[in-house]
């Protein structure tokens, strides 16, 4: 079993574009980000420098539909 951590927005960003996902807006810090294929999206925070949770972390991978073993070998 994966033992998640938390992750920044900037690279969480930068991993679901490397998945195929776009970002189709924003409303204020946060980046709607859809993908065209299996018509899945998903929202993510953008603090800046703050990171981005587990809790929440989890809840994106499941917005996503992929486990915490999936999620790190995109990484």
């Amino acid at each position: 079993m994966v033992r998640l951590a938390p992750v920044s927005s900037k690279k969480l960003i930068h991993i679901l574009e490397k998945m195929g996902f776009e970002e189709i807006r924003r409303k204020g810090s946060h980046r709607f980000f859809y993908h065209s294929q299996t018509q899945i999206t998903t929202v993510v925070p953008d603090h800046g420098a703050e990171d981005i949770g587990i809790g929440l972390l989890r809840k994106i991978l499941r917005d996503i539909d992929i486990t915490p073993q999936e999620f790190e070998q995109w990484k």
